[in-house]
């Protein structure tokens, strides 16, 4: 099979992976923000409020009240946190928000310049609240829960339905090994599938479908993008490497 040319693949990469926080629905804000040691000032409270008033879901702090689509996908979720840089007279906060991988989907800073900390903190997070876009969510990945029959591998739906039943967004997993990793394909829709190790809600590989049959755009679990393709019904990825070059990296099936 012919690669696709690098320069295409970074231009590709960039169009079907620039995530933006309006692509999420679900928002975990921690109960304290690290960075304000002693006093957040309601921060977090204010934060809440806001993305709601956004159409965000906030994500309680107690993880069995969390809906079934974030509890058994983390990737549906970003982490929320706001950082102190302030100066000597100016109140100044970093608005983060970071996905599955710990990559960072936005980084907004806002400032004020009223003193009084109780008002400058959210002063300065309302300004830079005016990055963050209304939800829109995309791609949600659904709330599935793989389970091992005697002959083949089931998937079952947060309702309860199995892969006899349920339409293509959910579909049968098989098994792919390189000798290290073994791998379960999970195939979420016509256009794309996982890579997911057995027991873990991060994918190891996100694939989806690109305009030549058999070639896919991957997400990689430590946030790179790169290619990979069907090769003799086995599933192979371009890994890059630290000197530019990319490594073959097959996945055979089982």
């Amino acid at each position: 099979m012919k690669r696709i040319p690098v320069f295409m693949l970074a231009i590709c990469s960039t169009l079907i992976f620039g995530q933006k926080v309006s692509d999420y629905k679900y928002i975990f804000i921690p109960e304290k923000f690290e960075a304000f040691k002693k006093d957040s000032y309601g921060l977090e409270t204010f934060l809440a409020k806001a993305l709601t008033g956004k159409k965000y879901v906030v994500l309680p702090a107690n993880r069995d009240q969390w809906p079934s689509e974030a509890k058994d996908n983390s990737c549906n979720i970003l982490d929320a946190n706001v950082l102190d840089d302030s100066g000597l007279f100016t109140n100044k906060v970093i608005l983060e928000f970071k996905d599955c991988n710990k990559q960072t989907i936005l980084e907004a800073k806002g400032r004020s310049n009223i003193k009084e900390f109780e008002k400058g903190y959210p002063d300065a997070l309302t300004q830079a609240l005016v990055s963050v876009k209304v939800s829109a969510p995309v791609n949600i990945l659904p709330a599935a829960q793989i389970s091992e029959t005697t002959n083949n591998t089931e998937i079952t739906t947060s309702a309860g339905t199995s892969t006899a039943t349920a339409n293509a967004a959910v579909s049968t997993a098989s098994n792919f090994s390189n000798g290290k990793l073994d791998l379960q394909k999970v195939q979420i829709d016509n256009t794309q599938f996982i890579l997911a190790k057995s027991g873990s809600s991060v994918p190891f590989a996100i694939f989806k479908s690109t305009s030549k049959k058999d070639v896919f755009m991957v997400k990689l679990d430590n946030g790179m993008t790169t290619i990979g393709y069907f090769e003799n019904g086995n599933i192979v990825i371009d890994v890059p490497q630290a000197d530019g070059k990319y490594s073959k990296e097959t996945f055979a099936a089982k």
